[in-house]
């Protein structure tokens, strides 16, 4: 069952929590019909040339910007979210981008935020034009969208002390040693 808006004000801590907000010039944010419209924080990661290994990925470029970012066409960064969540031990999170930057070729990918999960989102964002793209930091960038199992899991992802848990902030991928 998808929570409604009603349902994700009681059930979820989001923090900062704003009501629909959708204010002239801007990407619109906050909670929606079934889901919640979170922003763009402002700490970004770009790769440079580098080889990428998921055993061994150090974020030491991380910056920071309140202005617009340009994304170049055919490439990636990381960022996180500007809200914090906490997902009830009932609840699976799904991200998926909002329809005005897919309509520039920008792809957000983000796992799923698992039971009992909380932190700020880390974003994988790809541009899939061949053109630069402007990032918008503090406006709407992917809808949360929030289902309510029929059942509450055995073992929630704080239950199995999971390595994403608690992010505040950007966070590289890990593999447990």
């Amino acid at each position: 069952m998808l929570l409604a808006d009603f349902q994700i004000r009681q059930q979820v801590r989001i923090v900062p929590f704003c009501e629909p907000t959708n204010l002239p010039g801007s990407i619109s944010y906050g909670l929606s019909p079934y889901g919640y419209d979170v922003r763009l924080g402002t700490k970004f990661y770009q790769p440079s040339g580098e080889v990428l290994d998921p055993k061994a990925f150090s974020i030491d470029k991380v910056w920071t910007s309140t202005q617009p970012v340009i994304l170049p066409g055919n490439s990636f960064l990381l960022a996180e979210t500007f809200e914090y969540l906490e997902i009830p031990k009932n609840t699976l999170g799904l991200v998926i981008g909002k329809s005005t930057y897919d309509r520039c070729g920008v792809v957000i990918n983000v796992g799923p935020l698992q039971p009992e999960w909380q932190g700020k989102i880390t974003l994988e964002i790809s541009n899939s034009s061949p053109v630069p793209v402007k990032l918008y930091p503090l406006e709407g960038i992917a809808l949360v969208i929030f289902m309510k199992a029929d059942a509450v899991c055995e073992k929630s992802y704080a239950d199995q002390f999971g390595k994403y848990n608690y992010q505040p902030g950007l966070t590289p991928p890990k593999v447990t040693k």
